[in-house]
């Protein structure tokens, strides 16, 4: 009978975690896609590179809700038992509260778990492959980003200016193609068009006169027709990776072992350079990317710990509906400590053990005053 009441619980909480979380991170998720079309559109990226861009935050999103998902799942349906007198049926059947306890804290050992496979692996690789399509896709969508008396330089060292635009048609050109810091070209152009061939999209120029600028040195000449291949250009998007992009095992070679790992990381598909070096700035960094990845799904079963006090008071109970109140506040408040602590990550190790030691810390304290049956005073 035990079992079955555990397993009909258990189910419950996990299919209600299921639906709860999807739903959530599906609405966070058009939210966020709204703001990135704007970010992707204006480096001149298609509409698909947006949308595979959008796709690939799913995971951290959902990794982010995770935590608080499933502390309301077990807080929830916990609520709905004591509303259903279910719980009233456990301890009929002599079930002991320690002993449900204990079987979320177990429970929720699945969900650190999986708290940990996202933050180690899954997110950092989608992070990384969400960058990958706009690194690696063509500039699609810089014809309808040209504006009249503009200057565009959403190009990566090209800048682009028209006096005017109509449809396809550009007049009155200048374009300014920065090599280095000393040498560029500078273009000026009576009319010009966009076109596109095999695939790639090509700027032609009709009647001007290209400068060729070196060291200070200036070379001429007019032509009356030439092409620039835009597809030999990429937008501004930085080719260095963000942190939480770079995956874990990485980022702990360069914290613990930056001389063996000065040299550039490389990968080659996607011509993306990770720099590790032996700085400080560099270093902390890297602690508070790495540490939070490995730290915070520990505050997993503290949180099933907290929601798990619901079980100290039935609905018959002075004070129940405050009671419930005061121990959903308990654990958002936790979550939120979770998540400042990431500041406080260092380069010293000993400091990052004592954040660490926070969860595990507040579990041994929350669990010995539930066996003894003692609720604090703030609940």
């Amino acid at each position: 009978m035990k079992k079955i009441i555990y397993k009909n619980f258990l189910r419950e909480t996990s299919e209600f975690f299921i639906l709860s979380s999807c739903a959530v991170t599906i609405i966070v998720w058009v939210i966020q896609a709204v703001n990135y079309l704007e970010f992707v559109t204006e480096d001149g990226h298609s509409f698909r590179v947006y949308f595979l861009y959008t796709l690939y935050s799913l995971p951290k999103i959902f990794n982010k809700l995770l935590p608080f998902m499933f502390f309301f799942s077990i807080f929830f349906t916990l609520i709905k038992y004591e509303e259903q007198n279910q719980t009233l049926i456990f301890w009929t059947n002599g079930i002991k509260r320690l002993a449900f306890l204990n079987v979320i804290i177990s429970y929720s050992l699945l969900f650190l778990l999986l708290n940990i496979l996202f933050s180690l692996l899954i997110v950092p690789y989608a992070q990384d492959k969400a960058r990958s399509f706009i690194r690696e896709s063509n500039i699609d969508y810089l014809p309808l980003l040209i504006k009249p008396k503009k200057f565009i330089d959403t190009v990566n060292k090209l800048t682009i200016y028209s006096d005017n635009k109509e449809e396809n048609i550009l007049e009155n050109i200048v374009i300014k193609d920065s090599f280095s810091r000393t040498k560029s070209k500078i273009i000026y152009a009576k009319s010009g068009y966009f076109s596109e061939v095999n695939n790639d999209n090509y700027l032609i120029l009709n009647e001007g006169k290209i400068l060729n600028i070196n060291s200070g040195k200036i070379n001429s000449f007019d032509f009356n027709k030439t092409q620039i291949n835009l597809s030999n250009y990429t937008s501004k998007t930085t080719r260095t990776p963000k942190l939480q992009e770079v995956n874990t095992k990485q980022l702990l070679n360069c914290f613990f072992k930056p001389e063996e790992n000065i040299s550039t990381l490389n990968d080659v598909k996607s011509r993306l350079k990770f720099y590790c070096n032996n700085t400080l700035e560099l270093k902390k960094k890297i602690s508070q990317e790495i540490f939070p990845r490995i730290f915070k799904p520990l505050y997993i079963p503290l949180l099933a710990l907290i929601s798990g006090f619901l079980l100290l008071k039935s609905k018959n109970s002075q004070g129940y509906s405050k009671h419930k109140l005061k121990i959903f506040i308990l654990g958002v408040s936790v979550i939120s400590i979770s998540e400042i602590s990431t500041k406080f990550y260092s380069i010293n190790i000993l400091e990052n053990l004592l954040i660490f030691l926070i969860p595990l810390l507040l579990f041994i304290l929350f669990y010995f005053s539930f066996t003894k049956q003692f609720i604090f005073k703030i609940l």
